[in-house]
């Protein structure tokens, strides 16, 4: 028979450990807070479409063509605008303009620095490749921005970039 006693077969080892502290550790960006450098960005991206339609004869507006090749067409549009506004600040800050503006900054789940290309061609890239698809796209943006209400504050972009945002 074990000298473990039957009534205290489930409990835990009685070692003690000393827990690790967490100094230096990078404190996750507030999900409000994330929606205001969002909304920022949107709204930063919602005044140079406007200026490109003043100054030239593309329109966002115009659905003359098939509902697929108008929606790819306005996907890969939006997603050169948002590179050209947001790019340089991406690659040499790791924040878009709204996340600079509001203090908060995106790194690797490790907490290294972001490179470029993962930020433009995971986290970015691979959202505006799925939104080009009609239904699809919507069903990608939604569940998205859906999945940062876990404990982890993590949206998909995120995931599959292995990135997350934090404050600073």
């Amino acid at each position: 028979m074990s000298s473990v006693p039957q009534d205290n077969r489930y409990a835990p080892p009685a070692a003690h450990v000393e827990d690790v502290g967490n100094e230096g550790a990078l404190e996750l960006a507030g999900r409000g807070t994330r929606l205001g450098a969002a909304l920022i960005d949107v709204a930063i991206a919602m005044l140079a479409v406007w200026i490109v339609t003043l100054v030239t004869p593309w329109s966002p507006w115009d659905e003359s063509d098939t509902l697929f090749a108008t929606t790819a067409a306005h996907a890969a549009f939006g997603y050169v605008l948002f590179i050209a506004i947001q790019g340089y600040f991406l690659a040499t800050r790791s924040q878009t303009v709204g996340k600079m503006l509001l203090d908060i900054r995106i790194v690797r789940s490790d907490g290294t620095r972001a490179s470029f290309g993962r930020l433009v061609g995971l986290r970015y890239g691979v959202g505006a490749l799925v939104s080009m698809f009609p239904w699809i796209g919507q069903l990608y943006s939604l569940v998205d921005v859906l999945l940062i209400f876990r404990e982890s504050r993590k949206c998909l972009h995120d995931n599959i970039a292995d990135t997350i945002v934090v404050k600073g």
